[in-house]
């Protein structure tokens, strides 16, 4: 399967920064709309602000344990012990009470609190990387040698993985989220990121560390299984690099594009805080998180949804619709926090995004701080597009 517009549902296409025009006027018209996806399931887009928080707000109605009753066509069967197996552990699988008994034990690792003292080892990795950058000169790619390594080393530290393997596990997670590839290829690489935990979780209930993993074991070890273990593992070490690098990478093309913007933030330092929330609500590089199933007729923006419907909200459309903000397609950075979707809302809302914010406001301010000269050089960005999470290949820099 090759990657193209035609091929890619409606609320993934995008042209660089801009979400596909047809999103919004779907929003501004209907509000919901039920498409097929390329994998010949049909799901209700949800597209307005207001309406998308009601979805992800409201896990009794609309739920991410309820399995839809289909198979994308090429996909394995697995017995229903297998499934249970590997949906086990991981938060995006489960409602309340369940997620809420798995979440308690993660949220003391993710408050500000716990933020605060990794600050010093992110600052000192984030330095380290822009002291190499600048020892080999220009011109470089941002993506490999910023954007991707500080989040996987951060996130590699928090679990106790061993950063030697990032290589492989940043195969995987790229191979697990690549949408354009066949399903059974995902699949592939799903269990072979499970295998892989397997063996850590299996180091750590021997000789539990200091990180998160370590933690888990000694506090909650007679609370959480071994497959628990396994999949708030991969579920921590997928979403800890593949979110925050794609928004460093995608973040400084969007500044580097918008010349004033980046002078504002010269200017005025002080207003990188709210940068970070401007940069997050504009690229939504997360186009919708987790499918959810209706667990019972409902009625979203005046549209009926019959129970057992699979629901998208779509992520880009609520982040810019004009009841949020005004001329959302603008990027502002002066606009400050609003509340936006791009982690997520209620229950789900996502668990690291403390560490998110952490890491790109130490990053974007050092990077251009330090190549004061910094833009585009060589080869166009690679955008990556039929992908869960929307970011870039490579973006080929000078200074």
């Amino acid at each position: 399967m090759t990657e193209t517009a035609a091929e890619m549902p409606v609320y993934m296409r995008r042209s660089t920064f801009t979400p596909d025009p047809d999103l919004a006027r779907i929003r501004e018209e209907q509000g919901v709309r039920r498409v097929s996806t390329s994998f010949g399931i049909d799901v209700w887009m949800v597209t307005r602000f207001a309406d998308v928080r009601e979805v992800l707000g409201d896990p009794a109605r609309f739920s991410n344990a309820r399995q839809p009753g289909h198979r994308p066509p090429g996909a394995p069967e697995f017995s229903d012990d297998e499934v249970r197996r590997m949906r086990a552990g991981n938060l995006l699988m489960f409602d309340p009470p369940e997620h809420t008994r798995l979440r308690r034990m993660l949220t003391p690792e993710f408050t500000m609190r716990r933020m605060r003292r990794l600050e010093p080892r992110v600052k000192d990795i984030v330095t380290a990387h822009l002291d190499a950058m600048e020892a080999a000169g220009p011109p470089a790619d941002l993506v490999s040698a910023f954007a991707l390594p500080i989040p996987s080393l951060v996130i590699c530290e928090l679990l106790g993985v061993p950063y030697e393997d990032r290589d492989d596990f940043q195969r995987r997670s790229g191979t697990t989220l690549d949408l354009s590839l066949p399903v059974d290829q995902r699949v592939a690489a799903q269990l072979e990121s499970r295998a892989y935990m397997t063996e850590l979780v299996g180091r750590a209930l021997k000789d539990p560390g200091d990180d998160l993993l370590g933690m888990l074991v000694r506090e909650h070890g007679d609370d959480l299984s071994a497959d628990e273990l396994i999949g708030i593992g991969g579920l921590l070490l997928l979403a800890g690099h593949e979110t925050t690098s794609n928004m460093i990478g995608l973040g400084t093309l969007a500044l580097l594009r918008h010349p004033e913007q980046l002078d504002l933030l010269r200017e005025e330092p002080e207003r990188w805080g709210a940068a970070v929330e401007e940069l997050l609500r504009w690229l939504s590089i997360v186009h919708s998180g987790t499918f959810k199933v209706t667990t019972t007729d409902v009625e979203v923006a005046g549209v009926r949804i019959p129970e057992g419907e699979l629901v998208v909200c779509v992520l880009p459309a609520a982040n810019r619709d004009p009841a949020l903000v005004p001329d959302p397609d603008r990027l502002d950075v002066s606009r400050g926090e609003m509340g936006h979707v791009a982690f997520g809302h209620g229950v789900h809302h996502c668990l690291g995004a403390p560490l998110a914010r952490m890491e790109m406001g130490m990053a974007f301010p050092a990077l251009f701080e330090r190549f004061p000269g910094l833009r585009e050089e060589g080869p166009p960005a690679e955008f990556r597009s039929f992908n869960i999470v929307y970011g870039l290949t490579s973006l080929p820099v000078a200074w």
